[in-house]
């Protein structure tokens, strides 16, 4: 997931897994670096400006996905990982063809609203004690706290510490907060057919507000470990096993 359409980055080397086991908080390294914020903002950019200037979907729509494509080329050309440059240009591609297919530009920013809707609503139901389904363990079984362990090796014993637990409910829900204000704010615009305000809305909800949770998430972690993982404090913070016990 990428900061401008979901939030909740997977893998260790980007997003949560990187924000879990860093010793100070990077902005570069949770949103994927100056290149990946190009690439998340970049194409949005382009469409949301054309089409405010020659309301020309074909011209809007094809100039975006042709931005996403340059980026995906420009990876390849330099051997470096494809994954986010080349999901971002097929999804850029398929808010294109819905909106060309369609003839409304609104339609263009269809399939985020859905992908907030959608990961609002698996986020919420993993805080919930869910009953044992096969493989999957009865219980809660929050998201930021899957992620953390998966990228920490740290397998599920995050869940049997009930601070962690509760620490990793309070998260989720923090990010169903985020994914919900977008679409507090989006929606009404969708349906009324604001594209430029709705793309401008995108936009500014898209890497801010996602910084901003990636902080919180960090500095929540950093007070009690990543799930399953060490204690990730300050060494000047924890406390000395051989000190006398205070009075």
């Amino acid at each position: 997931m990428s900061p401008s359409t979901s939030s909740v980055p997977e893998g260790p080397r980007t997003g949560l897994g990187r924000v879990a086991t860093a010793d100070r908080f990077s902005l570069s390294d949770a949103i994927g670096g100056p290149r990946g914020v190009v690439e998340a903002v970049l194409p949005g950019l382009v469409f949301v400006v054309t089409i405010t200037a020659t309301r020309s979907l074909a011209w809007a729509g094809g100039l975006a996905l042709g931005v996403a494509a340059v980026a995906a080329v420009a990876r390849l050309v330099s051997r470096q990982p494809l994954q986010q440059a080349l999901a971002g240009a097929v999804g850029v591609g398929i808010c294109a063809l819905t909106a060309w297919r369609t003839g409304d530009a609104a339609d263009f920013y269809w399939w985020g609203l859905l992908l907030n809707a959608v990961y609002a609503v698996v986020l919420a139901v993993s805080t919930l004690p869910l009953p044992k389904a096969g493989p999957l363990p009865g219980g809660p079984l929050p998201v930021t706290g899957l992620l953390v362990a998966a990228a920490t090796g740290g397998g599920s014993a995050w869940r049997t510490d009930p601070a962690q637990l509760r620490l990793h409910q309070r998260l989720t829900w923090m990010w169903v907060g985020l994914f919900a204000l977008r679409l507090a704010v989006q929606t009404p615009l969708y349906l009324a057919g604001a594209v430029t305000a709705l793309g401008v809305a995108r936009l500014a909800m898209g890497i801010p507000l996602f910084a901003a949770a990636a902080w919180v998430t960090w500095l929540a972690l950093r007070r009690v470990g990543p799930a399953g993982g060490p204690d990730v404090s300050r060494p000047q913070d924890r406390p000395d096993p051989g000190a006398p016990a205070a009075p």
